[in-house]
């Protein structure tokens, strides 16, 4: 027996020992849920939990036990962004714990038969937000009647789903067991199942059903959908099979809240889910919180609503250079500043479009002394000092040095200040002609400028540009800083339109063996370095163009042995190829790493982290430190902030509420 089998069992023994201490304990009835129980409402706490719950080991993760009760307040800069609150709560049929070890968890259990054989096998008595029972008829309803279905799914399964362009054989076992198996590997199928999108493998075929033209009337349904301005049934269905959005609050859920407000609204409401499968070692039922509010702010006012005590929480829309406003208002309105380092491969990338349409520029970006020439005239160390305070860390765009999979050279290979050198390869190019002004000149005549596009989204991004095109002057090369909508910029790119694009770096830079390296490989279309090729990955030839660079080549060939790969020790070393590739490349040109994200958290909220780190993937910002188990205590400040609250809701006006179709109503069954 292999060591990672040894902890696969060690882990089930550990999950399958806390239940069974949950289960001889008496579990603790939520007080703001006692009135429903009373009422008959709702079943009492042992009747709404499954028989195994999921006990959460707080005392492992340095925390304590908390108190049931109460709400939190934060912001989002548009009303579409609740969808956030999906990855940060962060359910998930298997998902990573605080020290990235995959753990199950709305799952009972996971058996993993060499990387090919999955067997799922759900918690007994487990449901839905509804009540309704969450079973293996879940999963059958998305595959059979959403994966599978031409009308739903036009472009078929999705990718995590193939190997070899084939997907598995599906099979329900009994109620409670579903199981997937494909003929080669698919490694990728557990951690896809962990990041801050949940792919949602499983629906409530009890509600969605209702909706769909294989269970209901196809004509009344064209009709439904014909009222609400859809195309067709498949359209009305999709836009209530809603799980990530968080936009119809009839569709059941299993994550901790379920949202109650529909748009068009200023503030949204999610209330605690009465049948989360969670609960703490005294029996509670998690979420200690009974409910998460959601307020609409202008996104350039996150800080200063932060600062003036308006957010319980918050930590989207706050970037490092809002930390001394948000000191500031500390003391006055009860409130902490919490500082966590980021992981991420780069605030600042570069990407040369090496699929670009323009023939000179192809030629040019494909030229990776071209591409190490940008890289050796950047001066990181003005770029940490003007964007980072000094903090960061200069170099490539890679993974963070608190991976494990990390070498000191990933970050340094052709990342130092060396504007001679670079001055020389653009020489040795054959760009040797410039303009009066001093500005080389490409081979069809025109001036060396590149254009480099942004999402303008990030002023860090459109000021560290303005540097660097004072540092890149001075070889010779122009730089135009061209912000547009991010919708428009990936639209521009995924056509070959684009020539250069500046965008955050890795999101994966926390990275261990076991996650897939397909930010790396030339696979994906949202890799501003090679849309194209991507697009004919994901398009399976259909749309874009074939990888015709033999080291990029490389990386696709490298991606495969991971792929087919069950070994940890064949994983990382494949890992570490493609990185070591990445740095001798230059695919994309880093600058700086280690921003400070800033999190704001009012007095008395107790059990986050005061030090963790942030990303968007695999952390899914703070879901793997479990924001079900925040809770309140009567810190100092605790009772002026009530008060000033209570005042501010009693002169707050209403929310008008929404007119509610009879398709978004739905039929609960």
């Amino acid at each position: 027996m292999n060591a990672a089998w040894a902890r696969r069992i060690l882990l089930v023994l550990a999950l399958l020992a806390g239940a069974a201490a949950a289960r001889a304990g008496d579990f603790v009835e939520t007080p703001s849920l006692a009135a429903k129980v009373a009422d008959g409402q709702l079943p009492p706490v042992a009747g709404r939990l499954p028989k195994t719950p999921y006990v959460a080991d707080l005392e492992e993760s340095g925390r304590t036990l908390g108190k049931s009760g109460g709400e939190i307040v934060s912001l989002v800069p548009r009303a579409r962004d609740i969808r956030y609150l999906s990855a940060v709560s962060y359910a998930r049929l298997v998902g990573y714990d605080p020290k990235l070890r995959l753990r199950p968890d709305i799952l009972e259990r996971v058996e993993n038969q060499g990387e090919r054989v999955f067997t799922l096998v759900l918690r007994e008595g487990h449901r839905w937000s509804d009540g309704h029972p969450f079973t293996s008829e879940d999963f059958r309803y998305y595959w059979e009647d959403v994966a599978l279905d031409k009308d739903l799914s036009p472009g078929g399964l999705p990718d995590f789903l193939l190997v070899d362009g084939k997907g598995p054989l599906f099979e329900v076992i009994d109620e409670r067991t579903v199981r997937f198996t494909w003929d080669k590997p698919n490694p990728r199928f557990l951690p896809t199942l962990a990041q801050p999108r949940d792919p949602f493998i499983y629906r409530p075929a009890h509600y969605l059903r209702q909706f769909h033209a294989r269970y209901a009337d196809k004509a009344a349904l064209e009709e439904m959908a014909k009222k609400e301005k859809l195309k067709s049934w498949a359209a009305l269905h999709n836009r209530l099979d809603d799980m990530f959005e968080n936009t119809n609050p009839d569709l059941p859920t299993l994550q901790p809240w379920m949202p109650t407000t529909r748009a068009p609204a200023n503030r949204f409401v999610f209330e605690r889910n009465p049948f989360y499968h969670r609960v703490d070692k005294a029996g509670r039922q998690l979420p200690y919180l009974d409910r998460i509010i959601l307020d609409v702010a202008a996104s350039g006012l996150m800080a200063a609503k932060a600062n003036s005590g308006d957010a319980d929480l918050l930590f989207r829309g706050l970037a490092m250079g809002d930390i001394p406003i948000l000191k500031e208002g500390e003391k006055a309105h009860n409130y902490r500043t919490l500082l966590w380092p980021t992981a991420r491969g780069s605030e600042l990338a570069l990407y040369p479009n090496l699929t670009t349409t323009d023939p000179v520029w192809r030629k040019l970006n494909r030229d990776v002394r071209f591409r190490r020439a940008l890289s050796l005239a950047i001066d990181r160390r003005m770029l940490d000092n003007a964007l980072l305070f000094g903090l960061g860390r200069e170099g490539n765009n890679t993974i963070a040095e608190e991976s494990v999979l990390f070498e000191p050279r990933f970050r340094t290979l052709n990342a130092g200040f060396d504007p001679a050198a670079a001055s020389r390869l653009l020489d040795e190019i054959g760009l040797t002609k410039r303009n009066g002004a001093g500005i080389r000149l490409l081979p069809d005549g025109r001036e060396l400028e590149i254009i480099v596009e942004t999402d303008g989204d990030s002023t860090l991004i459109v000021d560290g540009l303005t540097l660097i095109a004072e540092f890149w002057r001075d070889i010779g090369v122009k730089l135009f800083v061209k912000p547009q909508d991010r919708t428009v910029l990936r639209n521009r790119a995924y056509s070959g339109s684009t020539v250069m694009v500046a965008a955050q770096g890795l999101d994966l830079a926390l990275a261990t063996e076991a996650m897939p390296p397909s930010e790396l490989a030339p696979m994906r279309q949202d890799n501003y370095a090679w849309p194209r090729w991507g697009q004919y990955r994901e398009t399976g030839g259909t749309a874009g163009e074939p990888v015709d660079i033999p080291e990029a080549q490389a990386l696709a060939t490298l991606y495969e042995r991971w792929m087919s790969s069950t070994s940890e020790a064949e994983k990382t070393q494949v890992w570490k190829e493609m990185l070591e590739n990445h740095a001798e490349n230059q695919w994309s040109i880093g600058t700086v790493a280690g921003a400070i994200q800033p999190i704001v958290l009012r007095t008395g909220l107790q059990n986050l982290p005061k030090r963790a780190i942030y990303s968007w993937d695999p952390t899914a910002m703070l879901g793997v430190y479990r924001i079900d188990q925040l809770y309140w205590d009567h810190g100092p400040g605790r009772e002026t902030w009530i008060r000033r609250r209570l005042r501010k809701t009693a002169t707050q006006p209403a929310a008008p509420a929404a007119r509610m179709s009879d398709a978004q109503r739905g039929v609960r069954q």
